[in-house]
């Protein structure tokens, strides 16, 4: 996987009060064609990397309520 330099971006859907926190990086996605997910929690931890049909099937299933917990 490439370096990722570019700054991350805590997801919209993630907790306020910090609990649940995912972050992308929106720059590396448009910069190398791969969309990098991380937990917030733990930013020197693993990088998931989704190619962009996958993540955007993914977020379109979370608005639509396909997940719950």
């Amino acid at each position: 996987m490439t370096p990722l330099t570019h700054p991350w971006v805590k997801s919209s859907y993630s907790s306020q009060d910090g609990g649940d926190c995912v972050e992308w990086s929106p720059a590396h996605a448009s910069a190398h064609g791969t969309v990098p997910v991380r937990d917030s929690k733990t930013p020197n931890g693993p990088a998931l990397t989704f190619e962009p049909a996958a993540w955007s099937a993914f977020v379109t299933g979370i608005q639509a309520g396909d997940f719950t917990v």
